[in-house]
């Protein structure tokens, strides 16, 4: 069991780009899993209220492996929202399989060796399209990077900031999901990943004039033209954003092949 921080908006960033994922759209059962919600139902309650904007009959069942909680958290439940006891093998109503399943920093007590057998249980949980949002942020939300795997593994690494203020893109190190926190040494493709949007924030540094916003977006534009598999635009990069590849910082032996 975590501590179970359980702040106000704490996973507002990652709520927001489940939103938009097309499975939660195109799903028959749009139900969602968070697993590992903590001491109190906020984040589930939260997930429920931010998804049904686009998704009006989606279903969100928190799991936690602490009973205590589940009885908590359960005096809250409304329709479209409940609560169940459980861990990594993720029980639904009737044994739905889930559309979703969000489980943020629930492995970061875990060891690096552990999280692929994490995912495997949890993968096959999944429906067929399913998705698994694996990840880790700080107490108030505001830095914050994820795993995306689909039923076949790992797709995609997001790293989302609060841009304001913000001094260097690199104080996500200490937030990067299990399987690569211990990575981000030298010779290790994370830390090539980290180490270039440092410089390309402070090449992007003189439009700070227009914005943090614009001067991210410079950043994003910049990684994809040094070589990083950079996905999605300008709408997803003004919020401070940026998902690249797997491969691209997949643990492995050797540096990474991107520019410097």
């Amino acid at each position: 069991m975590t501590r179970g921080t359980t702040n106000t908006n704490r996973l507002r960033r990652i709520d927001r780009w489940i939103a938009v994922q097309p499975v939660l759209r195109q799903t028959a059962d749009p139900l969602v899993v968070d697993l590992g919600y903590g001491a109190s139902a906020t984040t589930p309650l939260e997930l429920h209220e931010r998804l049904t904007r686009v998704r009006p009959d989606v279903e969100v069942v928190g799991v936690e492996i602490e009973p205590e909680r589940v009885r908590i958290a359960s005096e809250r439940a409304r329709p479209g929202v409940s609560f169940r006891l459980g861990g990594f093998e993720t029980p639904t109503p009737g044994g739905r399989p889930a559309a979703v399943i969000r489980a943020f920093n629930v492995l970061r007590q875990y060891d690096e060796h552990e999280v692929p057998a994490a995912w495997g249980r949890m993968l096959a949980r999944l429906q067929p399209d399913g998705l698994l949002v694996e990840g880790t942020c700080d107490e108030i939300g505001r830095v914050c990077s994820w795993v995306a795997l689909g039923p076949e593994g790992p797709r995609t690494l997001t790293v989302s900031l609060r841009l304001a203020e913000l001094e260097e893109p690199s104080i996500v190190a200490e937030r990067l999901p299990k399987a690569l926190i211990h990575r981000n040494v030298a010779g290790e493709r994370v830390h090539d990943f980290v180490a270039a949007l440092d410089r390309e924030w402070a090449r992007a540094a003189p439009l700070s004039a227009y914005g943090p916003s614009q001067r991210w977006i410079a950043v994003a534009e910049g990684m994809r033209a040094v070589g990083w598999p950079v996905r999605d635009g300008r709408a997803r990069w003004r919020l401070g954003e940026l998902t690249v590849d797997w491969d691209a910082v997949a643990p492995g032996e050797g540096p990474g092949t991107r520019a410097r």
